[in-house]
C-alpha cells in the first residue's frame, strides 16, 4: 500500500521560481526511500510540503490515506522529521528536549520518560541525559534530533542530510539504527543525502529530482544493475602477479591494470558480475584477499543526469 501518494504536485514561489513542476510519485509503506538532487533541485520543497511547512500551488498529496488539504493535523502525527540544521534549545538538557517534544503529541510524562530512556540507551546517549545539549558533539546532536523525531513513534521518518558532518562511528551507528527500525518496526523512511554510498547501503527505491522534475524513479538495485561496466581494486597474492601478466597478454574479457605488487585494478563488463570474476580468478589460480569499488557508480550516474 502506498503510504505517500503525490499527484501532479506543483510549487511556484512568489518570485516566480518553479520549484516543483507537476511531480508524481508513490512511496510504499515500509519502504526505505531516497530523494536525491543537487541543491535547489526541489527536494526541500517536496519535504516542506509533506510536513506542512510549505503550501503547495497545485496537485494532491495523500499520506496514509489522509488528504493533506483536509487532514494535515492527522498527518503531522504520522511524521517524524529530522532537519539539516540543529533546531532545538542548545541550553536545554537532553532529557528535557525529548520529553517536551513528546508533550506536543499528548504523550504523558511517565511514558515519555520510558521512551526517552529506551532511545537514549539505544543511541548511546543515556549518560548524557542531564547534559546541556550545547556540550554534545556534532554526532551526538544528530542522534538527539533523530530520537526527538521518533519519540511519538511515527509511521514515517523523514531525514534531511542526517549524517552531514558527523564522524564515521556516529554515521555507522545511525545507519544501523535506521535499518533496524525500517525492518523491525516497518517505519517508512525518506532520506535525502549527499553521501550516495548511504543510498546504496540503506535504500530500496530512489527518485532523482532536478529543476523540479523527476528524472529517475526506480529501485536502487535496478539502477545499479544498469550502470554498465564497473571498476574494482583487488588485493591479491603478490606471488601471483606473473599469472596476471600472462592473463593481460591473452586479452581476456576483463581489463586489468597492475597498480602495485599486490594491487590490481579490474574492469568488469556489463554482462558479468562479481561471481563471474571470482570464478575466473579461481580457475586462474589467483588468490584474492580484498576487494573494493573504485568508483561510486550511483554518484557517477547522478552527476551525468543533472549535468
Amino acid at each position: 500500500m502506498s503510504i505517500i501518494k503525490i499527484e501532479s504536485l506543483k510549487k511556484i514561489y512568489n518570485c516566480g521560481t518553479i520549484a516543483l513542476n507537476t511531480i508524481s510519485m508513490n512511496i510504499e509503506e515500509g519502504d526505505f526511500f531516497a530523494l536525491l538532487g543537487k541543491n535547489g533541485a526541489g527536494k526541500s520543497t517536496t519535504i516542506g510540503i509533506l510536513i506542512s511547512l510549505i503550501k503547495k500551488t497545485s496537485g494532491k498529496v495523500y499520506i496514509h490515506g489522509y488528504d493533506l488539504d483536509i487532514d494535515y493535523l492527522n498527518i503531522k502525527a504520522l511524521i517524524g522529521f529530522v532537519p539539516q540544521e540543529y533546531n532545538f534549545n542548545q541550553f536545554e538538557k537532553v532529557i528535557d528536549i525529548i520529553v517536551n517534544q513528546a508533550g506536543y503529541y499528548g504523550i504523558n510524562r511517565t511514558l515519555a520518560l520510558n521512551r526517552a530512556e529506551y532511545f537514549l540507551k539505544l543511541f548511546g546517549l543515556w549518560e548524557k541525559k542531564d547534559s546541556v545539549s550545547i556540550k554534545l558533539s556534532g554526532g551526538m546532536k544528530r542522534r538527539l534530533m533523530i530520537i526527538r523525531a521518533l519519540i511519538h513513534k511515527p509511521k514515517i521518518l523523514i531525514l534531511d542530510e542526517p549524517t552531514a558532518g558527523v564522524d564515521i562511528i556516529s554515521r555507522r551507528l545511525i545507519w544501523n539504527f535506521l535499518k533496524e527500525i525500517n525492518k523491525v518496526q516497518n517505519t517508512t523512511i525518506i532520506l535525502t543525502t549527499h553521501y550516495l554510498e548511504e543510498v546504496e547501503l540503506l535504500c530500496n527505491n530512489v527518485s532523482i529530482i532536478d529543476s523540479g522534475k523527476i528524472l529517475v524513479n526506480t529501485r536502487v538495485k535496478d539502477l545499479l544493475f544498469n550502470l554498465g561496466e564497473r571498476t574494482f581494486i583487488l588485493k591479491v597474492d603478490s606471488n601471483h602477479i606473473n599469472y596476471i601478466n600472462d592473463i593481460i597478454a591473452k586479452k581476456t574479457k576483463y581489463k586489468f591494470v597492475i597498480l602495485d605488487n599486490n594491487l590490481l585494478e579490474v574492469v568488469i563488463p556489463e554482462n558479468k558480475n562479481l561471481n563471474d570474476l571470482f570464478s575466473f580468478f579461481i580457475s586462474s589460480k589467483i588468490t584474492v584477499y580484498d576487494i573494493k569499488s573504485k568508483y561510486n557508480k550511483l554518484e557517477e550516474l547522478f552527476i551525468d543526469l543533472i549535468s
